[in-house]
């Protein structure tokens, strides 16, 4: 159990560092910034990279979302979930700080927004709070169901870590300007707790929605597809 820990810790802190990177390092580079395309880019890029490299130890969820989605859905014993959370809150931070400390390395840094998840005023495009509510439940539904799908023992070998991260990367071409996409409470906890007052008091968004999302998603493809015959280790987050 260990092991599945460390490994969840490690692949989510990776999610923070690679997906925030990209937004908070490289996205408005003076011309040769990434842009939306290439943050949504990065986020899948780091859940493909993670699913290879640590899928055959914990299942690669690297967000309490998809443990509780894949809990719902059949896949992934209740006795695990506080572990694996814990876990991934603890990488999320752990990666978040690693940004802070590259980040703050630039003479003219500022904290910012640190690519916290915000609605309202801290929207990317002015989003309400019921917008960015339901993008983050529909998100995370869809996200769940992509993932139970793609790790489903009639699905095709070898290719979910790329489904799951392409489904990620569009999950984020979306929902950037409605939320700065969260689906994931660990990825919106490292930054929100750097950033404190406005981004830790919409926190709670980011965490009961992306939670829906995730019991919807597995509970519903649970149902349309009970039948799982020697489903796949790999499950992405």
């Amino acid at each position: 159990m260990m092991k599945k820990l460390v490994a969840e810790f490690l692949g989510t802190a990776w999610l923070v560092l690679g997906g925030c990177g990209s937004a908070v390092l490289a996205a408005g580079f003076p011309e040769l910034g990434i842009g939306f395309v290439g943050v949504s880019l990065a986020f899948g890029l780091t859940v493909v990279t993670m699913a290879y490299a640590i899928g055959h130890v914990s299942g690669c969820h690297l967000n309490p979302a998809v443990s509780v989605g894949l809990w719902a859905g059949g896949r992934f014993p209740a006795k695990e979930l506080p572990g694996y959370v814990v876990a991934q809150v603890l990488g999320g931070l752990a990666g978040a700080g690693a940004l802070y400390m590259i980040a703050s390395g630039a003479p003219a840094f500022e904290v910012g927004g640190f690519a916290s998840n915000g609605f309202g005023e801290h929207s990317p495009g002015g989003y309400s709070m019921q917008a960015a509510l339901v993008c983050e439940v529909a998100l995370t539904f869809a996200f769940l169901f992509v993932i139970m799908g793609a790790t489903h023992g009639n699905a095709p070998r070898g290719f979910a870590p790329l489904a799951i991260g392409l489904c990620l990367t569009l999950i984020h071409l979306i929902s950037i300007p409605v939320t700065n996409t969260s689906v994931n409470p660990a990825r919106s906890t490292g930054p929100a707790i750097l950033v404190g007052g406005w981004a830790v008091q919409q926190l709670w968004l980011f965490w009961v929605a992306p939670l829906i999302g995730g019991a919807l998603g597995g509970f519903v493809y649970r149902w349309l597809s009970p039948v799982d015959p020697a489903p796949l280790d790999v499950k992405g987050g």
